[in-house]
């Protein structure tokens, strides 16, 4: 297996819709910002089989750069969601001037349960784990996500 890396770069052909999310992690940076790290099982394709879809999922981390302002909301408890990973519904990108600097700010909106995380960053990098597999399943299992 070779290691697939996608940056800020490749935005606009990536596409994170119902990508599961299985874990967050914060990593404290300088001047008060930091990294924020989504480990997902990214959507490499979506394969019509017969009457249903099937997906190829590979697990990867989608680490985002100089995060600030992070604000996060996820409400299992209203839809009395199982424990289950959460799915990202789209991530959004937009640049707003500010005095002296541009921010780039990100949404990304979760499709189950609701909710949505918004943040400042400079910018990405999505590294694939392991191997993609095949699956109907919303998420891989955790034995299906170890190399």
């Amino acid at each position: 297996m070779s290691d697939r890396v996608w940056t800020e770069a490749d935005y606009d052909a990536m596409s994170w819709h119902d990508a599961a999310i299985h874990g967050f992690r914060m990593i404290e940076g300088k001047h008060g910002s930091g990294k924020l790290v989504l480990d997902i099982d990214y959507i490499l394709d979506w394969i019509k089989v017969e009457d249903h879809f099937t997906v190829r999922r590979q697990p990867a981390i989608l680490t985002f750069h100089e995060v600030f302002g992070l604000r996060m909301s996820l409400d299992y408890a209203s839809c009395s969601a199982a424990f289950t990973p959460c799915s990202i519904g789209e991530i959004e990108r937009r640049s707003e001037q500010r005095e002296g600097y541009t921010d780039h700010i990100w949404t990304i909106s979760i499709n189950w349960p609701v909710g949505q995380i918004t943040f400042t960053a400079t910018g990405f990098e999505q590294r694939t784990t392991s191997e993609a597999r095949m699956t109907d399943a919303a998420a891989l299992k955790p034995d299906e996500r170890e190399k």
